[in-house]
């Protein structure tokens, strides 16, 4: 396909990503009408919304328009299953200059077709608006299937913290990137296209956790969401991480502690969730701290002691 978003023209535009989509049971009636039905048999719905900018949150020198459609949907669908729940649908919000070249949002919609194939979910319609920098926003539906929702007010002290998928992975591939190199290759992947747990979250609210969220902004700083919301203390242990040999060369590479991208690093969307004590956690999961009653305030400690390094994101003031 050749040409330009200008060029091809809005309908024309609409009709080449609604011919990449793929439905699936839940979608009753998907793109081409007023508003898409999806069926929810818990008659809840789950639902979270988020977007990406251009030169904020991605560029396109680093990832291909295919890379920000799986990135832009892994985040919000990881949304959905720390809630407990099954995504089911994804709906797009696509603001593109003119200019633009057709492919970009062609593949864009591929990326995002695929990326809802993994979660089992299916993309159901959107918007296009013309406009002078990239912008996706992406809203994500999911389905409880009869269980509560697991929120992040649920810790209770004598709980543990157990973590199912990558930490710190994205942030290294992000170093990486910064200082103009590509490889190891395996870790500028996980930056450019997450690769979140799906199957954990649900699991997770059947073996009765507690409280969860994804790890979107660094483990300390969401983990602090659960201790606020819960009113309790988290302590971590570092000596319970893995952490592979090639992310400490990759450290020494570049002057950086490795843990300071487990426990701050962004973008990896692991699930961490706290169980009771006694609940046997499948191999996936590592247990990698406590929840305890709060000495003054609520917080998130590690090894006993407030971390003392920059942690996670905040959108209006960088890292915190």
């Amino acid at each position: 396909m050749g040409g330009t978003v200008g060029e091809l023209g809005e309908f024309g535009l609409i009709r080449e990503l609604t011919s990449r989509i793929t439905a699936t049971p839940a979608v009753r009636i998907g793109p081409g009408d007023d508003a898409a039905v999806v069926s929810a048999p818990d008659r809840r719905v789950v639902a979270t919304t988020d977007l990406l900018l251009e030169g904020h949150h991605f560029r396109r020198d680093w990832s291909t328009a295919y890379d920000v459609g799986r990135k832009a949907a892994a985040q919000n669908l990881a949304d959905i299953a720390a809630m407990g729940a099954a995504p089911t649908a994804l709906l797009l919000g696509l603001v593109v200059p003119a200019e633009l070249p057709a492919t970009w949002p062609a593949e864009l919609m591929d990326g995002l077709r695929d990326e809802s194939q993994v979660a089992g979910a299916a993309v159901v319609g959107g918007d296009v608006v013309r406009g002078e920098t990239i912008t996706v926003a992406i809203t994500a539906l999911g389905d409880l299937q009869g269980r509560e929702p697991v929120t992040r007010g649920g810790a209770h002290p004598g709980d543990v913290v157990a973590v199912t998928g990558w930490l710190g992975w994205s942030a290294a591939g992000w170093a990486i990137l910064q200082r103009g190199f590509r490889s190891p290759r395996a870790f500028v992947e996980a930056h450019r296209r997450p690769e979140p747990p799906y199957h954990a979250g649900p699991a997770a609210a059947g073996l009765g956790a507690t409280a969860m969220t994804d790890v979107s902004d660094g483990l300390v700083a969401d983990l602090g969401h659960i201790a606020q919301a819960s009113k309790v203390r988290i302590d971590l242990c570092t000596e319970a991480f893995d952490i592979p040999a090639q992310m400490h060369d990759i450290g020494q590479a570049v002057g950086v502690d490795p843990m300071q991208w487990v426990l701050t690093g962004g973008e990896d969307h692991a699930i961490v969730a706290t169980f009771p004590a006694d609940r046997k956690l499948p191999a996936r999961w590592r247990v990698v701290g406590e929840v305890l009653h709060p000495a003054a305030e609520p917080r998130v400690t590690v090894n006993g002691a407030p971390w003392a390094a920059a942690g996670g994101w905040d959108h209006f003031g960088g890292e915190t």
